[in-house]
């Protein structure tokens, strides 16, 4: 595990690289509850383009 936490957070790549990953995580997560919120208050009966 120190293997590891040192890979990642003892060098500026490892540290960038673990930023990135969050980073990406969040955005994906906000977009999915985004959605998801989205859907749960669309009205069912309302087509789209008319």
């Amino acid at each position: 595990m120190a293997f590891w936490l040192d890979l990642m957070f003892g060098s500026d790549v490892g540290l960038m690289s673990m930023l990135v990953i969050i980073a990406t995580t969040l955005l994906i997560s906000f977009y999915a509850g985004y959605f998801i919120y989205k859907v749960m208050k669309s009205d069912p009966g309302h087509e789209a383009g008319k």
